[in-house]
């Protein structure tokens, strides 16, 4: 299986802190929040390599998974800030797979010490003031999955059969440059208006069939699709983990029917799409971003 990064909401700002011209390291970096009771797989390391612990809010029944850094965010050139996400996206998958749950956080999650509590404290306020509606959501995402979906169409599949697209090709042989052009130019419009029309007859279908096996549905863009293709349908599944190969079987069905569909199907994650955790203070709540 293929395993990509997302993004949810923070539950604290950070702030930068220094003495005698060296990083302290007394802020905190969260991956996720996970049941208190919770385990981590022998050596999980996170980013750099750094050992991974828990921080629990006694009572609350929740736990954040983190390791102690500098209150300041990890930046740096592109390739290095992706090997950053990557490692993160690594260990969290790890922990996930380990504990059976988790409701993931975004990169660059610090929570720094302020004037009256350090990070740990902070951390753990916030777990006991959210707790209810956060062991909710954990219960909810229990042994599920999210699994990614991305549908198009191939245009030219589309028309292979067509009789007006085969006697455009057909005719294009032998033609001076100027010709083939200006029919090439017919041929691109009727195979874009005829992979258009499929396409939005087929969306519906599909999207309810795959609702039939699944607990939620977010529909996000697709990654970008080919030249020449036009998509159906681009969507997170939230499953549960023993039916994701229903959705597999779904999807072979759905290929064996529409041979011009060109089918993406991505996964298993932690459920990045369907986590919408509650602000810190002070702060606005945000869905997840996918």
């Amino acid at each position: 299986m293929t395993y990509e990064t997302h993004e949810t909401t923070p539950p604290a700002p950070a702030a930068s802190a220094e003495a005698d011209g060296a990083p302290v390291e007394n802020a905190l970096y969260v991956y996720a929040l996970l049941p208190e009771d919770a385990e981590l797989p022998p050596a999980t390391a996170g980013l750099d390599g750094r050992p991974l612990h828990l921080v629990t809010a006694p009572g609350s029944g929740l736990a954040a998974l983190v390791h102690r850094t500098a209150p300041a965010p990890y930046q740096g050139p592109d390739e290095q800030v992706r090997e950053w996400v990557r490692e993160q996206d690594a260990a969290l998958v790890a922990v996930w797979e380990y504990v059976g749950t988790a409701l993931p956080m975004t990169f660059n999650v610090l929570v720094a010490p302020d004037q009256e509590a350090s990070a740990e404290q902070r951390i753990k306020e916030w777990l006991s003031g959210r707790s209810e509606v956060l062991r909710d959501m954990l219960g909810a995402l229990a042994g599920r999955a999210e699994v990614r979906v991305e549908i198009s169409l191939d245009r030219e599949a589309v028309t292979e059969d067509d009789a007006e697209a085969k006697a455009l090709v057909e005719e294009m042989e032998g033609r001076s440059p100027g010709l083939r052009r200006m029919l090439a130019k017919r041929l691109d419009r009727l195979r874009k208006e005829a992979g258009d029309n499929l396409a939005d007859a087929l969306h519906s279908g599909i999207r309810r069939r795959l609702a039939a096996v699944t607990d939620d549905i977010s529909v996000r863009a697709g990654r970008g699709r080919e030249a020449g293709e036009v998509s159906v349908f681009a969507g997170a599944l939230l499953v549960p983990r023993e039916e994701i190969d229903t959705v597999g079987a779904l999807l072979a069905d759905i290929q064996e029917e529409q041979p011009a569909a060109r089918i993406r199907f991505l996964g298993p994650w932690p459920p990045y799409s369907f986590t919408e955790l509650p602000a810190a203070p002070g702060e606005e709540p945000a869905a997840a971003e996918v």
